[in-house]
């Protein structure tokens, strides 16, 4: 059967580099496949991507080498609007690819270009939307949507052309963790509803995997270095040879010493078949393992107490939220989209004013201070650096909020080079910050903090689009600066990072704090798990199924031993 997808000997070189990005590509993908790309960053993922919906070479202009064909026709002699019918590109950044005013109009967009008359177009919107559920906000404009419906309502307007191929980018990357696992039964639906091939690109090799995939292609260098099924690829070491995070479960029967044949069914957590003496390895390595410690100051630094606020007054964004966090602790802030999150750290930062209630500083009303003087004691970091960044060269951007310090040349000097030191910037102290990585420009944000000497730092979604290599370097580099006695308060959607690196989770859900407990406690609880939109840990079925009577404590033995394998090896 001839391919959908046929790459042959196909190479592609920027315009603006000097070297290839894709190297001798040889790739056939078949209709009704369901296909993840995989690697990390700079693996060229995103440019084969690119290549099949036509953006290379028509919007990012370069040499071609070899062959890729669509349906058979020869990619570089179609048009971008030719690839576009048979090829639909549903972006990581949902508001990218919103025209319309309301729901149903920018829906009906391709349908209007096409001249379809208005009863078919509407008949025809209205299956899509009930296809990926969102016939209920067809009214609704765009920006009143949360991050899983825009989503939606993006899948939904390159489906009216009735695309033979569904291509999504990072599909998963700001979504809460219960809307990811629906954005991946979504997908699996839409293949079995509509018979579509599907080629999703993402670094959450694990949640992908909550619905079966045909093949994972793995990327490094350019090149394709893996073309395998799921349980042929998860019986071998190259996920994590090349810097690509396995399933947690994959890694913790590996730890146990268990074989991962491809016999085990192990493409995801529920189709997983272990043998008894399987399970007696699993029940051993956890005997065997050192218990957690947790040891933390109790000197409270941030209190938060009976914060109620809202952005209108109607309706609370934040209903009298009160907890604690203790100097030195690192902590997790987690829930679904929208459920108050970000509004409590601009409250604590003072961006907004609450209504009733109080926040204090080691022991101080931050309502009784400015904003300037609020941030030299909380520091907050945005999730895209991009944000924060005003200034062309990293010494000047660090050197920024110095500026009617007070300080003399000399002490400001001192205090920028330090805190370039810690953040592994010294050397670049001179360089411009377009020369920099995405990773290295999210250290100058946190430096452009640091350099204020601040006794909280918030960091919003801080290794967003990472993938697992730069991951760890971030959080390495956060770990040490709590060491430090730096506090360390996270936002985030990234249940890997919650468990592996915050003892503590907060756990908001419609403004409401649910719960305050240990991260591996949250994540082992499905009512928790259900109120809140998270997505329990593969940890906690792998424990259950191992008849292990205490999940928490094996989830919190795993974390604790695979942090020391990662820095030190086993």
């Amino acid at each position: 059967m001839q391919p959908v997808i046929s790459f042959k000997n196909f190479s592609f070189k920027y315009n603006a580099q000097s070297e290839p990005t894709l190297f001798n590509i040889n790739l056939d993908i078949h209709q009704k496949e369901k296909i993840l790309i995989a690697g990390p960053s700079g693996s060229g993922k995103s440019t084969l991507a690119n290549c099949i919906n036509g953006l290379v070479p028509f919007c990012y202009t370069g040499e071609i080498d070899g062959s890729l064909t669509i349906n058979g026709k020869e990619s570089k002699d179609l048009s971008i609007f030719d690839i576009s019918k048979s090829v639909g590109t549903v972006l990581q950044d949902s508001d990218g690819q919103f025209i319309g005013l309301t729901v149903a109009e920018d829906i009906a967009f391709a349908l209007e270009n096409d001249c379809v008359e208005q009863n078919v177009m509407f008949e025809t919107v209205e299956q899509v939307a009930e296809l990926v559920s969102v016939s209920e906000f067809l009214d609704y404009a765009p920006h009143e949507l949360s991050g899983g419906q825009k989503q939606r309502v993006g899948l939904a307007g390159v489906m009216v052309d009735n695309v033979g191929i569904l291509l999504f980018d990072e599909p998963l990357a700001n979504l809460d963790p219960a809307t990811g696992k629906k954005t991946i039964e979504l997908i699996d639906k839409i293949q079995e509803t509509t018979q579509t091939t599907i080629v999703i690109i993402e670094h959450r090799i694990e949640d992908v995997l909550w619905r079966s995939v045909d093949r994972i292609i793995l990327m490094a260098e350019g090149r394709i270095i893996s073309n395998l099924s799921t349980k042929e690829l998860l019986a071998t070491s190259l996920l994590e040879e090349n810097g690509i995070r396995e399933p947690l479960y994959i890694t913790a029967l590996k730890y146990a010493g268990v074989e991962l044949k491809p016999s085990l069914n192990a493409e995801h957590i529920d189709s997983l078949v272990l043998q008894p003496q399987d399970k007696e390895k699993v029940r051993n390595w956890f005997l065997n393992a050192k218990p957690s410690k947790n040891i933390v100051s109790d000197k409270k630094i941030l209190e938060i107490q009976g914060v109620t606020f809202g952005y209108n007054p109607t309706k609370t964004t934040l209903n009298n939220v009160s907890f604690c966090v203790n100097q030195g602790e690192m902590i997790s802030v987690v829930g679904k989209n929208g459920a108050g999150k970000s509004t409590l750290s601009k409250l604590i930062c003072g961006f907004e004013k609450f209504q009733t209630g109080k926040i204090l500083i080691n022991g101080e009303d931050n309502s009784l201070k400015s904003i300037r003087e609020i941030a030299k004691e909380v520091g907050y970091v945005m999730q895209n650096p991009n944000q924060m960044i005003s200034k062309n060269m990293i010494y000047d951007e660090i050197a920024l909020g110095l500026e009617k310090s007070g300080l003399s040349e000399q002490e400001k000097k001192e205090q920028i080079e330090n805190t370039l030191k810690i953040c592994g910037l010294y050397q670049f102290r001179n360089w411009p910050i377009s020369a920099l990585s995405f990773g290295q420009k999210k250290r100058v944000t946190i430096a452009s903090v640091l350099v204020l000497n601040p006794k909280v730092i918030i960091l919003d979604e801080p290794t967003a689009g990472q993938d697992f290599k730069h991951y760890t370097e971030i959080m390495e580099f956060l770990s040490k600066l709590n060491a430090k006695g730096v506090t360390v308060i996270l936002i985030t959607h990234n249940m890997h990072l919650m468990l592996e690196y915050t003892k503590r989770a907060v756990i908001f859900s419609d403004g409401d704090l649910i719960a305050d407990t240990s991260s591996a406690e949250v994540l082992c609880n499905p009512e928790l798990i259900e109120k809140s939109y998270l997505k329990e840990t593969s940890l906690f079925n792998i424990a259950n199924s191992c008849g292990i009577e205490n999940p928490v404590e094996f989830v919190n033995r795993f974390i604790d031993y695979d942090k020391e394998v990662r820095r030190h090896g086993k």
